[in-house]
């Protein structure tokens, strides 16, 4: 565990300085040049300095490495001969590979090495992001920023609350983050002395839970709304939007809950595997308060449908995407550098449009939870459906809209200006201006190896001419959000059904129900309502909820802990990814195809299993701690089955 390793280095300058300076290089400097040890903390400037590292440690999914992987349920396939993804890893049941895979941002890694000293950083930007060691780095600093909170004697009030507001949000974060992976593990609130003889008993999920959720209630009373409506906000008025505030604190209060009250957690905890109300109530609770304070102030708020790309990247707009419903994003250290307008972009391009390497693809049957424009879900895209309206001969037709913004598919207009693709004789080759998903088509026989083996390509991320060749990789910017307005209502809706007994239940003190918060997310697509036959249960509700879920927040990094939280990672048709192929209808030319994709008529539809998951439960119900660590000292247990 990194407990250990982070006790020996005591953080006594500020971020600002520590940022370039290594535990050794600052213990060997001559006593003339210390500093004075209540320094850092006398003052909000100073204090502050201090706590954005809590920031700058945060992790990084999306841009650490240059083919980033961090979608690891039944959405995401790589090609099958690309073994150094963490994605890979998982689909053949390693969890070891969070530590040991080329491209995984899990890691123990903590920043760079500075080869003068061997000594590790946190200011190499290229290695920042790993999550499992900066997530113990994040817990001792705030628990010595929490510490010296008695040595700020030059603040107000207000700066004290907000400094000691942040601390406790990143202590409880940072095991939180650690807990949805691993499990429940000790949970430190004070930093540990290298003296010390270790005996921290792993906790129970929920009794760690517990330990965060107060903190996260601390954080939560201390914060304001708005930094800019402060007076201590102003200094850096408009600058304030990544600050901890009293909604992300509440939001991460209900998550913590809801997580704690889901099957897998109950189950580890109680033995139990079914929902445990009394937290899914209190983390509905918790939610109630974020969307209430989100209704009266505006300060977040669902973005519309015609920006809803702009949620998750912007086009040389000069700023970060999110629009207002981002409540919290991952470390923002990359979002200019050029990563992922390069080869996180190129990743999800076949190679006859941009010549590049590794491809990642939306699995087929990811793609079938987005259902009808009507509201009602697919049963089984191979076979019409008379109450959903679908028709397998017009499979892209009259679908939910967002299907349209996360996909493309055959016949989509891919290349703005086909002239412009040449072929081997330098001649124009316009084939390849659009989508040939079909079998045979161009798009899947091209480069084999590296072809459109599941029949879609994802564009939630990218627009779909990101890769032409009119400059569309330059001055693209994309943060990940890790909690956004439309999660919370979603978190709502399951928090409440599950804790107050029905979809039509409201939490306390705020009248939307369950079922509403679902119809809400669906309104701003223009998508049909929860439809009553999925009301008489909440085991019939949630159905729609987690299709809601994982349609909405789609290839956001969110699945692979939902499948696992439902116990359903293990489950068909969850555990598998599959492979759509067709054949297209004689009775359209090539231009009323690609006029109007929507419509294409197509014959033969039929899904192929790609890969299938096998796991065993409860091993793969939680990553395995590192050797090292559980052998630290006899209290700190491994997971169940990678002993």
């Amino acid at each position: 565990m990194k407990i250990k390793q982070y006790i020996s280095c005591s953080l006594l300058l500020l971020a600002a300085l520590t940022l370039n300076t290594s535990c050794k290089e600052y213990l060997d400097k001559e006593p003339i040049s210390d500093i004075d040890p209540t320094q850092p903390y006398l003052n909000f400037r100073n204090f502050q300095g201090f706590v954005e590292e809590l920031y700058a440690a945060m992790p990084i999914m999306t841009g650490h490495q240059y083919h980033s992987c961090w979608n690891f349920g039944e959405d995401d396939y790589w090609e099958p001969t690309e073994t150094r993804m963490l994605t890979y890893a998982i689909d053949q049941g390693n969890y070891w590979g969070w530590n040991e895979c080329f491209y995984s941002y899990f890691k123990e890694k903590q920043g760079g090495m500075n080869t003068a000293t061997g000594d590790r950083m946190v200011n190499d930007v290229s290695s920042k992001g790993y999550l499992y060691g900066l997530c113990w780095f994040g817990i001792r600093k705030a628990n010595i920023g929490l510490a010296n909170l008695d040595k700020m004697v030059d603040a107000t009030q207000e700066e004290k609350n907000f400094i000691a507001g942040q601390l406790y949000f990143f202590r409880a974060w940072n095991h939180f983050m650690l807990m949805q992976y691993w499990g429940g593990i000790p949970y430190l609130d004070r930093a540990l002395s290298s003296s010390e003889t270790y005996t921290l008993p792993r906790l129970s999920y929920q009794e760690t839970a517990e330990k965060a959720a107060e903190d996260f209630q601390k954080a939560a009373d201390l914060l304001p709304i708005d930094w800019d409506q402060t007076a201590t906000g102003k200094t850096t008025l408009g600058k304030n939007v990544i600050r901890i505030n009293k909604v992300m604190a509440l939001a991460y209060l209900g998550k913590d809950l809801l997580w704690a009250g889901s099957p897998m957690m109950n189950q580890e905890s109680t033995g139990n595997a079914t929902y445990n109300a009394d937290f899914c109530k209190r983390a509905a609770d918790a939610f109630a308060q974020v969307l209430k304070i989100c209704d009266e102030t505006g300060i977040y708020e669902l973005a519309d449908f015609d920006h809803y790309s702009d949620i998750f990247y912007t086009y040389k707009q000069n700023k970060v995407n999110g629009m207002k419903e981002v409540l919290f994003y991952e470390n923002m250290a990359t979002c200019h550098i050029g990563v992922w307008r390069w080869n996180l972009v190129n990743d999800w391009r076949p190679p006859l449009i941009n010549n590049s390497g590794i491809k990642c693809y939306p699995a087929a049957n990811y793609t079938d939870y987005f259902g009808m424009a009507n509201g009602l879900p697919i049963p089984d895209i191979t076979k019409p459906d008379a109450a959903s309206g679908y028709n397998p001969e017009y499979p892209y037709k009259d679908r939910d809209p967002r299907f349209y913004t996360n996909f493309i598919y055959d016949g989509v207009k891919t290349v703005k200006d086909g002239s412009k693709i040449l072929t081997k004789e330098g001649l124009p080759d316009e084939r390849k201006q659009y989508a040939s998903m079909f079998e045979g088509g161009l798009y899947r026989t091209d480069t084999p190896s590296k072809c459109c083996f599941t029949g879609y390509m994802n564009m939630k991320f990218t627009s779909q001419y990101m890769n032409d060749f009119d400059d569309y990789k330059e001055g693209n910017v994309l943060v990940m959000p890790l909690v956004r307005l439309a999660d919370v209502y979603l978190m709502y809706a399951e928090a409440t059904a599950n804790g107050y007994g029905s979809a039509s239940a409201t939490a306390s003190g705020y009248g939307l129900t369950a079922v509403g918060a679902v119809d809400k997310i669906r309104d701003r697509a223009g998508v049909g309502h929860v439809d009553a036959k999925f009301l008489g249960s909440v085991d019939q509700f949630m159905s729609e909820v987690r299709r809601e879920r994982a349609v909405e927040l789609s290839f956001e990094g969110h699945r692979f802990t939902d499948l696992r939280r439902w116990l359903l990672l293990d489950k068909a048709p969850y555990n598998k990814k599959t492979a759509v192929y067709f054949d297209r209808a004689a009775d359209q030319t090539d231009k009323e195809r690609y006029e109007n994709p929507k419509n294409n008529h197509v014959l033969n539809l039929r899904e192929v299993v790609l890969t299938e998951r096998h796991y065993s439960l409860p091993k793969h119900n939680w990553f395995p701690f590192p050797k090292k660590d559980v052998q630290m000292y006899p209290e700190f247990k491994q997971n169940p089955g990678w002993e």
